[in-house]
């Protein structure tokens, strides 16, 4: 009975580390999963769907924009629905996890039009700070740009 119970704690564990491990290596499940959901956040923009995106923005999400001004999730959410793009991608898009925190960054180019009707075409790098909740759901809790000048 001691031997089968030494057997079966043997295999859980096997299980448990191989499950970490593969969730902690790069290209592993967080990573995958992270860059998900910046490919959802992506496709709002592209569809003009803000809507979209605002389930993964955390409660207390901090946005500070290229041009310095820090907004909350709703400013954010608002400021989204007046921009119309025309196009939106991401180039070099990496995640790197640590625990429950996962980092994104990347570069994103876009052509359209601002809330004042102005026609813009920009080219920024970002870092999104990713959080996993207590629910288990992962959520951007800020975000960073800052344009590239040419």
């Amino acid at each position: 009975m001691k031997k089968t119970l030494t057997w079966c704690l043997l295999g859980l564990f096997s299980l448990g580390s191989a499950a970490w491990s593969q969730d902690k290596q790069p290209g592993g499940g967080t990573e995958k999963a992270v860059a998900v959901l910046e490919q959802q956040w992506l496709q709002s923009q592209k569809t003009n769907n803000p809507g979209q995106f605002a389930p993964l923005l955390a409660d207390k999400f901090v946005n500070t924009n290229s041009e310095g001004k820090v907004t909350g999730k709703a400013e954010t959410l608002a400021n989204a629905k007046a921009i119309k793009y025309d196009s939106a991608e991401y180039e070099n898009l990496r995640v790197t996890a640590f625990g429950d925190t996962a980092i994104a960054t990347g570069s994103f180019k876009a052509k359209g039009t601002d809330a004042s009707g102005k026609l813009f075409d920009e080219h920024e790098r970002f870092t999104d700070t990713w959080v996993k909740m207590p629910s288990g759901q992962w959520q951007c809790v800020a975000s960073h740009t800052s344009s590239v000048i040419m």
